[in-house]
């Protein structure tokens, strides 16, 4: 795409729900630190072209260090020869002080007042609105960094910049928010995620070479899905229905922090090869609240693997998973939860859901815990089944312990969230 010059924006789109609590916990051992850790490579690989032919970028790569983000971005453009670059990073998303002052705030999904989680709180970020990265594209930035962002909002945001749509233009708003939710997984909307080699009516050409999608925008909040001729992938009625309703709870009442759209009577159009119009996209004015994800530590998982193969491969790797479990209550250590998954007959779908006598499996054991030493235990005695188990074991794992980082979300007034634009260099 900025190759060739078919965008005028071109968005990335990088947050998951733990990627900012992973980038806080970066931040605190060095505070240049704290954003997406494929920004350098990202930006290097398209900054030339975007900035050759006027593509302006828009994405919340800067995560737990928008700041810290812009500056790169321009270290970066000075390394590739290119002298002038304005970048704006978006910030006040982190609300950590708000939240902690609020300690009766309910959690969303458990109900328990968030005080509950407060002393193992590792970051709480609101999910900002368009409005704020509107802010960092009307400084001029050729580059706009934001921390946590409501995914469709950072698509929205440009069509408000280039158009002038205010919050109360709702059908408009509905449109562009719908646009961010069908771009926001890139690929996904042009075949990505939707191939099934078993079923011809999900064939996806060129997998390999997938094209991401385009959204071409009119002032009247027309839309219209297309991919560069040549790319790979498909784009039509069937892969723009998926992803439409991916991660949608209710279709009625999407709620956003720029309108709560309401997709029931949207229609997805074929208008010519690999091109969709998008049309019926409805909104309620923005929620008078804002979603804050709140991270926090919630113990250790350890892991250990090991493969097991041959006639009864499936008895001796349920042997090995009693003899682990019993190994780890002897050494006297207790857990929370413990997991085994014999990989490609249970991991998914449960104990009878496999094949009946399959030739190879891989035994997985797995157990959660506030004690690491009792963590690393589990992948130490799973490793042991190599020479100190049932017949045949091998291929096993390195012992894996990681830190469980839980994510809850409350809902705050939005006039507590206060974003702020910083803008980093100089641009033409």
């Amino acid at each position: 795409m900025a190759e060739a010059g078919a965008v005028d924006f071109l968005v990335f789109e990088c947050l998951a729900e733990r990627t900012v609590a992973r980038e806080v916990l970066a931040r605190r051992e060095n505070d240049e630190h704290g954003y997406n850790p494929h920004l350098a490579d990202r930006m290097r690989t398209v900054l030339p072209a975007c900035l050759r032919h006027g593509i302006r970028i828009v994405s919340n790569m800067g995560a737990a260090n928008p700041v810290a983000a812009a500056r790169r971005s321009v270290e970066i453009a000075h390394e590739l020869g290119h002298s002038r670059l304005r970048a704006a990073a978006i910030t006040g998303d982190e609300v950590n002080e708000a939240v902690a002052a609020r300690p009766d705030l309910p959690l969303m999904e458990s109900g328990e007042p968030v005080e509950s989680i407060l002393p193992r709180m590792v970051s709480a970020n609101a999910y900002l609105g368009a409005d704020a990265v509107l802010a960092g594209l009307e400084t001029g930035a050729d580059v706009v960094l934001t921390g946590r962002v409501a995914d469709p909002s950072l698509f929205l945001a440009p069509a408000m910049h280039v158009f002038g749509w205010g919050h109360d233009d709702l059908d408009c708003i509905a449109q562009g928010t719908a646009t961010g939710h069908l771009l926001e997984c890139a690929a996904q909307l042009t075949g990505g995620y939707f191939a099934d080699p078993t079923r011809p009516e999900k064939y996806v050409p060129e997998l390999a070479d997938i094209g991401s999608p385009i959204a071409e925008i009119g002032c009247d909040g027309a839309v219209s899905l297309y991919k560069l001729p040549g790319t790979g992938g498909r784009l039509d009625r069937r892969t723009a229905t998926e992803q439409l309703l991916y991660e949608v709870h209710d279709p009625a009442a999407y709620v956003t922090p720029d309108c709560i759209l309401d997709l029931t009577e949207v229609d997805l159009l074929h208008a010519g090869r690999d091109r969709v119009a998008v049309t019926g996209a409805r909104a309620a004015p923005a929620p008078k609240h804002l979603k804050v994800l709140i991270a926090y530590s919630d113990g250790y998982i350890g892991e250990g693997q090991v493969g097991y193969a041959g006639i009864g491969a499936v008895e001796r790797a349920e042997l090995a998973a009693e003899t682990v479990q019993e190994r780890l209550r002897r050494r006297g250590f207790n857990y929370e939860e413990i997991r085994v998954d014999l990989i490609g007959c249970t991991s998914l779908h449960g104990a009878a859901s496999g094949p009946s006598d399959p030739y190879e499996v891989r035994l997985r054991v797995a157990a959660r815990t506030p004690d690491r030493d009792a963590a690393r235990a589990v992948g130490f005695e799973v490793r042991a089944m190599h020479v100190n188990g049932p017949t045949g074991g091998g291929g096993g794992s390195v012992p894996n312990v990681r830190e469980v980082m839980a994510v809850q979300s409350v809902l705050l007034p939005r006039e507590l969230v206060c974003p702020e634009v910083t803008v980093i260099g100089d641009g033409p």
